[in-house]
């Protein structure tokens, strides 16, 4: 069901509707971060009514105390989560000293606007207050440019009558999580300093398992065309700004915000770092800073950007997902990962998951410098040693690297996904293998990669077992992705990845890389490897999802009613595991991954079975069924599949996004044109594409980097031209023909 707050427009989003009721949605719409912080897209003023105020910063985490009725071994002791930080953009407004609050007041001509070209967030109203009327305007950007400050511009304008106007900008200590066992804070406050340059600094509360504490600093510079004095409250400190104002008069001011962490400086250092960071910057003007910051997104964006031309919906759609990973996460810390909901909102503990390598890789690959993703690849090698210690956890040997984590050590509380969802070890094996296939640079797999794919194979080979009866390996007690599924065995996806790494781990270490291991250890993973066992059915011709997933009663979807969807917000846990329904590609995500493996009647097979049973209501379903759709002629669903993936928190589908945005899920509309549509592949070392245009598109286009070479692919209806715009020339092949390309070539296509 669509629930749409912003109008369809290309490269932004703008409402001119004030939804109280849907604030929270429109909160998650327009968050904005820079790699290092992020908010959602609060009003600065204030919000008496029914909303989610949040600030985070990357890295910043706490180990909350696992809450389980009953402890088993292996349980992580704490549950890690991201918690909300000062909050560094609060402005008072107050009229006649009465605040300005949109939960109570009405207000004409309002207007939100977050510009995806720069992530400028915009917003204004008129208000009638005091007997007179104002327009009121915030402008807000997290700079990409200087990613430890916070750009902000409030102008109030009298526009008939006269009152006295008060701006109060403060950071305010006083912060909730969402996401909180009892209610309780995180933040103490460890020093503040009052006057024109206003500082607070707040420490996270003491834990008992070991994790430091982080300190983070505020400090704030307020320039305005009339006096600034000091204001300080209980628990804040900011500055007051007021004038008496008469029509056709207006107050304005412009702030500055420093935002350090411990991570990154020492904490009795922070006032100072600040402000020399705010005197450095103090030369510069709202505007030029704003120049400054928006070129360097015009620098991303000359790589990454997708147009499509004649579907302003699916424009959109790729232009936003783009936006919100790349405020992400691009790649300027190797301690730093990509959570499901980034700087957006707190569920899910805002920590790693397995999306990363299995869905982000890919695209930071093709639209970014190499280095990104070797900052992504190292973030694992760096914490092989945690992982190494999860799977003593488990009394198994090798490393079991963690479903969620801030520091490589699980902190996850939920048994069967977090110790029997262990297809993850085997995403993180494959990226490792991805990236040099992609660049061609075998270095890191041969070299600390080599490291992770051994560690993560002696896992493997522990964890199986033999079945005499059947004489051959198993694994028992997992999960796979489909997490509609738990406690299951044989899952064919967990074990074909197993499989796999075992016997290209072998492979690589034959050849003389990575770490010594015997010749009998070698000989025990190609044992394991070749005689795995896949579940299968050779009547209807598929692979089988897990052992007696056959015995469920197999109802599709479409004979669901409306209103039990989405399942998990109306059906009871008990019923959602002993049905067929499917929340994300399980069977099929095997097959996207290591699609070369199978003929195409196995896909054609294999999807024609799972999809009708798939209800995508993990986010990252619906693009992995979109790459395979295209892959097997199904164009149509292709298109529609795009559609849910790229639109899927602008459309609110699965009434989940006032939580904040599905961030890892953000590359699936990239690959659904670029892998899909496009059929962009890379075999033996060359770049391939089987292109079509969707109907109703007029083209699509976009860059990619590979190699040293920047290619782009425009497609339309009846023909692709193939450009390289940097870089040597290279053999590229498209629809099926090998083409020399040194500048632009354009192929027919049937």
């Amino acid at each position: 069901m669509i629930d749409r707050v912003f109008d369809v427009e290309p490269t932004a989003l703008t409402t001119r509707v004030l939804h109280r009721d849907k604030l929270r949605l429109i909160e998650s719409l327009t968050s904005i971060g820079n790699g290092h912080m992020g908010m959602r897209g609060n009003f600065e003023e204030g919000y008496s009514g029914d909303h989610h105020l949040g600030t985070y910063l990357a890295g910043v985490w706490y180990p909350d105390r696992t809450r389980v009725g009953w402890w088993k071994n292996g349980y992580p002791e704490y549950f890690g989560k991201a918690i909300n930080a000062l909050n560094f953009a609060a402005v008072d407004v107050l009229i006649d000293e009465a605040p300005v609050d949109l939960a109570t007041m009405e207000p004409a001509d309002f207007r939100i606007r977050l510009d995806l070209r720069n992530g400028l967030l915009t917003r204004s109203f008129e208000l009638a207050a005091a007997g007179s009327t104002f327009r009121i305007s915030f402008e807000k950007f997290l700079s990409v440019v200087e990613v430890e400050t916070c750009w902000q511009r409030v102008v109030v304008e009298c526009l008939t009558g006269g009152a006295n106007v008060e701006l109060r900008p403060r950071i305010e200590r006083d912060v909730h999580n969402q996401d909180s066992n009892y209610g309780e804070q995180f933040w103490e406050e460890t020093g503040r300093r009052v006057g024109e340059q206003p500082a607070l600094s707040t420490r996270t509360v003491p834990n008992s398992f070991g994790v430091p504490q982080f300190t983070v600093t505020a400090v704030s510079r307020v320039a305005a065309d009339v006096k600034v004095e000091p204001l300080e409250l209980p628990t804040s400190v900011g500055v007051s700004v007021a004038s008496g104002l008469e029509a056709g008069q207006r107050i304005e001011i412009v702030r500055t915000t420093a935002v350090l962490t411990s991570r990154d400086h020492e904490a009795d250092m922070h006032e100072a770092v600040a402000d020399a960071l705010l005197e450095r910057l103090s030369a510069e003007s709202f505007d030029e800073h704003l120049a400054r910051h928006t070129a360097a997104w015009e620098a991303r964006w000359a790589t990454a950007a997708v147009t499509v031309v004649g579907d302003d919906e699916a424009q959109q759609g790729i232009a936003f997902n783009l936006f919100q990973l790349f405020s992400t996460y691009y790649g300027h810390d190797y301690r730093l990962n990509i959570g499901p909901k980034g700087f957006t909102g707190e569920k899910y503990g805002g920590a790693t998951y397995w999306d990363t390598e299995a869905y982000l890789v890919p695209l930071y690959l093709a639209v970014a410098d190499p280095e990104v993703t070797k900052a992504l690849l190292r973030y694992r090698h760096e914490q092989l040693p945690q992982a190494q210690h999860n799977a003593r956890q488990q009394g198994l040997a090798g490393a079991l690297y963690p479903m969620v984590t801030f520091n490589g050590i699980e902190c996850h509380n939920e048994w069967e996904i977090t110790f029997e969802e262990i297809h993850r070890n085997g995403a993180i094996a494959f990226a490792i293998h991805n990236y040099a296939n992609y660049t061609g640079d075998r270095s890191y797999l041969e070299g600390d990669g080599a490291d992770v794919l051994v560690e993560i194979s002696r896992f493997w080979a522990d964890r199986v077992h033999f079945s005499k009866r059947r004489g051959q390996w198993m694994l028992h007690g997992v999960t796979g992705p489909n997490e509609y599924e738990n406690n299951i065995n044989n899952n064919f996806y967990t074990n074909y990845l197993a499989a796999w790494t075992l016997r290209s781990t072998a492979e690589l270490v034959a050849a003389g890389h990575g770490p010594e291991v015997s010749p009998d250890e070698l000989a025990r993973w190609r044992e394991i490897a070749d005689g795995m066992y896949f579940p299968t059915d050779d009547e209807l011709g598929i692979f089988v999802q897990h052992d007696t997933f056959l015995d469920k009663d197999l109802t599709p979807v479409a004979e669901l009613r409306p209103e039990d969807r989405p399942l998990n917000q109306n059906w009871s846990w008990d019923r959602i595991l002993r049905s067929c329904y499917i929340k994300q590609a399980d069977v099929l995500q095997g097959m996207y991954l290591f699609e070369d493996d199978f003929t195409v009647e196995q896909l054609r097979r294999n999807f024609a079975f799972y999809e009708p049973l798939t209800v995508h209501e993990s986010s990252l379903s619906p693009s992995v069924h979109s790459v395979l759709a295209s892959s097997i002629g199904e164009r149509e669903k292709a298109v529609e599949l795009y559609q849910r993936t790229a639109r899927l928190d602008l459309d609110n589908y699965n009434a989940d996004t006032e939580d904040g945005l599905h961030i890892t899920s953000m590359s699936g509309a990239w690959l659904a044109i670029v892998q899909g549509f496009a059929g962009m592949r890379v075999r033996d070392g060359q770049l391939s594409f089987a292109p079509y245009c969707p109907d109703g598109w007029e083209s699509y286009s976009f860059s990619l980097e590979f190699r040293g070479r920047t290619v782009g692919l425009t497609v339309s209806p009846g023909e692709a031209a193939v450009q390289l715009r940097a870089g040597d020339p290279l053999t590229v092949a498209v629809a099926g023909e090998p083409y020399e390309l040194s500048d632009r070539i354009v192929v027919p296509l049937s």
